[in-house]
């Protein structure tokens, strides 16, 4: 189950990117920057030089993107308390999922460019609207920009944390950018079989690479840490999307996170896999996961020793 804060009060909570020396969130946006020369911001490393307008995987230059924003109230219970999570979706994506359930955003460009000024404001607003948290929706391959604009936002008084939402292919170079800065991480790890992750993703390395990730995001914030209003402060939460057959490896993401992350890791095993974009020519991926295969997933869980399963008394 969550486990609770020692704070009695969330009024307590200063975010981290607040307890970083003046200036040092502008030190790591240049660091990230710098990356993009010959972009290397995720594992693809494509080498683009995307501050000239060379386009890699990603298909995004130097500027932010947006799809939209606003309070969302899907998230988990932690992130969305009272007031929603206040997401924002970037638009297109480092992964190449073929069943991608927001697929009009990551695959076809939905989306305009945004300056880091009116991306600071938007956070700015979220928070003016009671948000609990910043939900930053596949950030990897825009992590300049973000930086960029949360300096700009810290400024101008934002003080809720930051959730770094984000499909697990992310580099170890780029997280340790990120530290002290991101509050929460919530990786998906999408599968275990370097075949399934080639097949479905374009991905082969995406287990290995999620792995070395999700180490080093619990590195830096360790378990998740809920105040006693029930609203998550800092920690990782992992999700997994139970898929048709097996084909995401459940048993073994969930013995990985056991013994080689932690058995208190807050998990969310999803069953609301459904076929979208080219999961319908793809089969077993056209169809819904069965209650029994939902079933096995959340007892593979509890057999490898979680405890804290996202709407599951352990």
């Amino acid at each position: 189950m969550p486990r609770r804060s020692p704070r009695n009060s969330p009024d307590d909570f200063i975010p981290a990117y607040l307890k970083l020396p003046s200036g040092e969130i502008g030190k790591r946006t240049a660091e990230a920057e710098d990356m993009l020369s010959a972009c290397r911001l995720c594992p693809r490393c494509c080498g683009v030089n995307r501050r000239e307008g060379e386009l890699g995987f990603c298909r995004t230059g130097d500027r932010a993107v947006v799809s939209s924003w606003g309070p969302h109230f899907g998230e988990e219970r932690p992130l969305v308390g009272r007031r929603g999570s206040g997401t924002v979706f970037f638009t297109n994506c480092n992964l190449g999922c073929l069943f991608c359930q927001n697929y009009t955003i990551s695959h076809l460009g939905e989306g305009a460019e945004m300056s880091a000024e009116d991306l600071s404001s938007v956070m700015t607003g979220l928070q003016a609207a009671g948000c609990h948290n910043i939900n930053l929706v596949t950030p990897t391959h825009q992590v300049p920009m973000i930086l960029e604009a949360l300096e700009i936002a810290a400024e101008d008084g934002l003080r809720i944390p930051v959730v770094y939402n984000t499909g697990g292919y992310d580099s170890v170079e780029t997280l340790r950018i990120l530290d002290g800065i991101v509050d929460i991480y919530m990786p998906d790890f999408k599968y275990s079989d370097p075949d399934a992750a080639a097949r479905y993703s374009a991905a082969p390395d995406y287990p290995e690479v999620a792995k070395a990730a999700i180490r080093e995001m619990h590195r830096q914030v360790g378990d998740l840490v809920i105040n006693d209003e029930g609203i998550a402060e800092r920690g990782l939460l992992v999700r997994h999307l139970v898929m048709p057959e097996g084909i995401a490896g459940t048993e073994e993401v969930v013995r990985f996170i056991a013994e080689e992350i932690s058995t208190n890791t807050y998990i969310n095993i999803m069953d609301q896999y459904h076929p979208c974009y080219k999961a319908f020519d793809h089969p077993p991926l056209d169809r819904r996961i069965t209650p029994e295969e939902y079933r096995g997933a959340i007892q593979a869980a509890i057999r490898a020793g979680l405890k804290r399963i996202d709407g599951v008394t352990c």
